[in-house]
This record gives C-alpha cells, sequence and structure tokens, in this order.
C-alpha cells in the first residue's frame, strides 16, 4: 500500500521547507519531494550565496577607501577561487541545515521528480538531475520511486532563469545567475541583461572587483519596481562607481566573439549599437517550474504561466495548494516562507488571515542598497490618494557620517486624511536591516502619529526613518 501522508509538499526551497516544518508542528504526517537540493534555489544558487559574493566585494571596496578611515591596507588584493568556495561552502551550510531541519521535525525526505496523477497522489519519479548532497550520498534506504498518498498536496517548486530566444545561456559567454555565481576567472567587462534585483547585484559586485559593467534595460529606469525617486539616487550612486547603464534599450541578438561577445542593442531612438564584453549576464527575470507536474492531469489552473491561488494559497483543485514562485509575483523567499504558513495553518483549520501583497519588503543588495514596502509616491497618486510625502537624508544623520556612508535617503507615504503608512522607500547603506521597522509599522496599522511618538535609538541609522516622518509632516528636525 502506498505511504499516506497529512501533508505532501513538492519542492524544499524556502517555501516547501517552511510549509513542511510548519505542518509537522500542528500534529501532521508529513514528506518533503526534491529532486536535486534541499534548501532550494534561495540558499543554494540565490539568496544566500550571492549575499556571501558581495559581502566579499564590501569588505574589498573598503579596503581601497582605508585611507579615509585614517587606516592604510597599502597591499591588498582579492582570490576569486576563494571568495566562490566560501559562497558554495555557506549554500552547503544552508542544504546541510534544512535536511538536520527536516530530520528534527520528523518529515520524510522524498528524493525524485514528483508528478500528481490525480487528487491526493503522487507518483515519484527518479531525479534526471544529480542530487546535491553535501553531507555524503543519499542513503541507499532513502525514500524515493514510488506512489504516495496524501489528503493535501502543497506545489513549491519555485522557478528558474528566463530565457529569451536567440540568447539562450550556454554556460560559457552567456550566463544566467547559475555560472555569475562561480565564475572560473575575473571577467575584464561585463554586459547585463535586466536591472532587477538580481541584474543589478552581479553588476555590483563584478564592478567592485574591477570589471567595466553595461547594464542594458529595457524600461524608463533601473530597479523598475522601486520608487522613481528612489531608483533615480541609486542609479546615481551605482554610475559614479563607473557601471554604465541604457535604459530604453533592448538587447536584439549577441553575437559570439573569440573573445567574448557582442551585444547588438536597440535604443529607443531606433538606433543600434554594440557593445562589447567577455560575458553577458542574462537577468531578466524568472519563470515558474510548472511543467511536468500533472497540473493539467488534475486541472489545476494557471495564468501567465503561474499556478492561480486564492491569499490561501488554494489552487482551483480541492487539496491542492501551491506557493512561492510557482505561485506568481512578488517571487521572494520571505513571501513564500510566509505563504507557507498561512496555507499550512489554513489546512489545519486555525484562523489565519491571507497574504496582503502590499506589505511584501523588497530588498536589492547592491552598494548603495535599496529597500522598499507598500506604494510608490506614483502608485498612490494613480489610486487617488491625497499624501504626504517625507524625506530624509542619510548625510542628516550621525551614523552614518560616522560610518562613511552620507549617501542616502529615506522617503515616506502617508495618507494625508488618516495618516496611514502606505509606502516606504529607502536607498543608503544597511537599509535591507532596516526596512522591516516600516513592515511592521504597516501591519500593526500604525499611523504618523505612533511613529512620532516612538523612539529611535541614538546614535542610529534607524533615525533617518523617524526623521522622514517627521518631514511629511513638516516637523523634520536635523535637517
Amino acid at each position: 500500500m502506498a505511504d499516506q501522508y497529512d501533508l505532501l509538499v513538492i519542492g524544499a526551497g524556502p517555501g516547501g521547507y517552511v510549509a513542511a516544518i510548519r505542518g509537522a508542528q500542528l500534529g501532521m504526517k508529513v514528506a518533503i519531494v526534491e529532486r536535486e537540493h534541499m534548501a532550494g534555489i534561495c540558499s543554494n544558487w540565490g539568496c544566500i550565496p550571492t549575499k556571501a559574493l558581495l559581502r566579499s566585494a564590501e569588505i574589498y571596496g573598503h579596503m581601497g577607501h582605508a585611507k579615509d578611515y585614517g587606516l592604510t591596507a597599502e597591499k591588498f588584493g582579492f582570490d576569486l577561487d576563494g571568495i566562490v568556495k566560501r559562497s558554495r561552502a555557506i549554500a552547503a551550510q544552508m542544504n546541510n541545515g534544512v535536511q538536520f531541519l527536516m530530520k528534527k521535525n520528523k518529515v520524510d525526505i522524498i528524493w525524485g521528480e514528483a508528478t500528481i496523477t490525480k487528487t491526493g497522489e503522487v507518483k515519484v519519479a527518479a531525479s534526471k538531475k544529480p542530487i546535491v548532497q553535501p553531507q555524503g550520498p543519499v542513503p541507499k534506504n532513502a525514500l524515493g520511486e514510488g506512489t504516495y498518498k496524501a489528503k493535501n498536496i502543497i506545489i513549491a517548486t519555485g522557478a528558474r532563469p528566463r530565457v529569451l530566444p536567440g540568447i539562450e545561456p550556454d554556460g560559457d559567454k552567456i550566463w544566467t545567475y547559475f555560472e555569475a555565481l562561480k565564475p572560473a576567472e575575473m571577467p575584464k567587462s561585463l554586459v547585463v541583461m535586466g536591472s532587477g534585483a538580481i541584474g543589478i547585484e552581479f553588476a555590483s559586485f563584478y564592478r567592485s572587483l574591477g570589471a567595466e559593467v553595461t547594464v542594458i534595460e529595457l524600461l524608463p529606469q533601473i530597479l523598475p519596481v522601486e520608487d522613481a525617486e528612489i531608483s533615480g539616487l541609486a542609479r546615481k550612486r551605482l554610475e559614479k562607481r563607473g557601471i554604465k547603464f541604457l535604459t530604453e534599450a533592448k538587447v536584439a541578438k549577441v553575437e559570439k566573439t573569440g573573445n567574448g561577445i557582442v551585444a547588438h542593442v536597440e535604443t529607443k531612438d531606433g538606433k543600434t549599437q554594440q557593445i562589447a564584453g567577455d560575458k553577458l549576464i542574462s537577468a531578466v527575470g524568472v519563470q515558474c517550474n510548472i511543467e511536468g507536474l500533472g497540473l493539467e492531469t488534475v486541472g489545476v489552473k494557471t495564468e501567465r504561466g503561474a499556478i492561480v491561488i486564492d491569499s490561501y494559497g488554494k489552487t482551483n483543485v480541492d487539496g491542492i495548494w501551491a506557493i512561492g514562485d510557482v505561485a506568481g509575483p512578488p517571487m521572494l523567499a520571505h513571501k513564500a516562507e510566509h505563504e507557507a504558513v498561512i496555507t499550512v495553518e489554513k489546512i489545519a483549520g486555525l484562523k489565519v488571515h491571507g497574504l496582503d501583497k502590499s506589505k511584501v519588503p523588497g530588498c536589492t543588495y547592491c552598494e548603495p542598497q535599496v529597500a522598499s514596502v507598500g506604494l510608490t509616491e506614483a502608485k498612490a497618486k494613480e489610486a487617488g490618494r491625497e499624501i504626504k510625502v517625507g524625506r530624509f537624508p542619510f548625510v542628516g544623520n550621525g551614523k552614518a557620517i560616522a560610518l562613511g556612508e552620507p549617501d542616502g535617503l529615506v522617503k515616506t507615504i502617508f495618507d494625508a486624511k488618516t495618516g496611514e503608512l502606505l509606502g516606504a522607500h529607502m536607498v543608503g547603506a544597511e537599509v535591507t536591516e532596516l526596512i522591516q521597522g516600516f513592515v511592521v509599522a504597516m501591519n500593526l496599522e500604525t499611523t504618523e502619529e505612533e511613529l512620532i511618538h516612538t523612539i529611535f535609538p541614538h546614535p542610529t541609522l534607524s533615525e533617518t526613518m523617524k526623521e522622514s516622518v517627521l518631514d511629511a509632516y513638516g516637523r523634520a528636525l536635523n535637517i
């Protein structure tokens, strides 16, 4: 007889493994199916290893400005192989950590590729991809091929890099983030196609280590989902570091040469220019992993390449749920984790709030960092809201000056009638660590009055947040 589970999760990325843990905490018998690596793209090839690379680049950059801090660092350099090895070791640690959590919570791991054959039934075949096991080979007695039954199935299969026809990655001269994370040698010049978070982070990393970087963006502004003012300030800082940008332009084709690539770029005025580079990174978004899951067989509805769900992760088919990237934007690990908890608690019959996408923060870990939550100024106006906007620059903050990081801005947007915080947008040092304060405030339905009456510690970068609130109401103190 096939194994019977209360919950079977397909995919062991941030959404999947968190769903499995929460299910186990609620007393369910849980299994998780994974075809390649525990912890998913995020920990193995995305969020975590990229931050390891960026940290190395950040320290290297500070070494180059040691004299600004009264220090000397006359002889320094970087070991690209060492940087990559550190990043990969951290990814392996995350992989092992998730396997430990599965064992701790008594979640069965099923290695292989899952297909939903009918409601409540999943068939697992041998994986077509090599299974990544930093701890060693998969145990011979591990669960694998077979048919498994479950009262509820959660699909958490994530997404992969989007491929443009004619500009297919080859792993050599045209890279996705997979190849960009483990370069064998440092490219002298680089073309980055796409200026979303992935593209900008890699542009920042390679520029920090000395590469000449050109970023091509189809839309009028870089970091297109961000507030235009914040995006503009980020662009100026990145350009000051030597990164070149072409906006309202597209890569029509990529020609491979003996020395690298030549990107044929069409600009908004109808002209074409050629940009040469050693490598090209394709960072034009991702597409959901919905193929081969049996969705058509069981009638799960999809739209624009993603699984359609309600705010609790429920699909149109009873007993089948979806979370994370495979269920559409925003495609962020923390959104997947939050969806996981919502969905499992809904399955368990607990009282739960559905996902509010307006309160999902976004972060880009370039230099300078960018972080945001809620409505941009333009979106608030489009929604017909009467707003008050506050701004506070880092140059007015003592901690930012002491850190040698005076370039930055915090921007807050309030409803003029109610004082509701509608959005917050930040650019500057460590803003990815600050944004959660505004996320908590929005989640608690905090108004400007409560934020103004909150004591922020001194000296901290967080004081810029309060000053921005004060500025929205004509009360800023330090500028």
